[in-house]
């Protein structure tokens, strides 16, 4: 099957309410902590440009990411990452993973980009963009991107451990420690 995958924009408004339920629904059969979102704050994010989603051949929503920044653009998140369950098994997480990479590069060339996850799949997916896992002390220290977080089950042991480790991995892609040789990403030796 073919996908599109797009900067998600206004047009894609009507995508919002099945954006949050899959991501819901995913939390609920994983146990993972996902924080829900409203529709609302996933319609903002595609009218600012700063959303991917993918669409099947017949256009119909496939999956999602966004991005977030914070601390004055020194922080990029790469957030929200969901694959329709009729379209899982097929790829398309890795090909929405690598577009919201490829658009926080494009917006915010100079910021460090990070992640948050309980997921495997995630995991690998940031490795091999050249992420490297970190202590959350190395993530932003913006009390608005925690405040995120209140919506997971696991918020309490966050807060619990003054907001420096919970149940999820954090995961760092910091340009500086990668060069350009030909066009070619190289991570340098940290």
């Amino acid at each position: 099957m073919n996908f599109q995958i797009l900067v998600a924009d206004e047009s894609h408004a009507h995508f919002a309410q099945g954006i949050c339920d899959e991501i819901y629904q995913s939390s609920l059969e994983r146990g993972t902590g996902i924080a829900k979102r409203k529709p609302e704050y996933i319609i903002g994010k595609m009218k600012d440009g700063k959303a991917v989603i993918a669409l099947d051949e017949e256009g119909n929503f496939a999956g999602f990411s966004y991005i977030e920044s914070w601390e004055g653009k020194q922080y990029v998140a790469n957030s929200g990452l969901i694959v329709a369950h009729a379209y899982r098994g097929m790829g398309l997480a890795k090909l929405i993973k690598h577009r919201i990479f490829k658009l926080s590069r494009e917006r915010y060339p100079d910021a460090k980009i990070f992640s948050i996850t309980t997921g495997a799949a995630v995991m690998k997916m940031n490795y091999e963009l050249g992420f490297r896992p970190v202590t959350f002390s190395e993530l932003t220290h913006d009390p608005e991107f925690w405040k995120g977080c209140q919506g997971c089950r696991h918020f309490p042991i966050l807060e619990e451990k003054n907001y420096k480790m919970c149940i999820c991995t954090g995961l760092l892609y910091d340009p500086k420690e990668h060069i350009t040789v030909h066009g070619v990403e190289i991570n340098k030796e940290i």
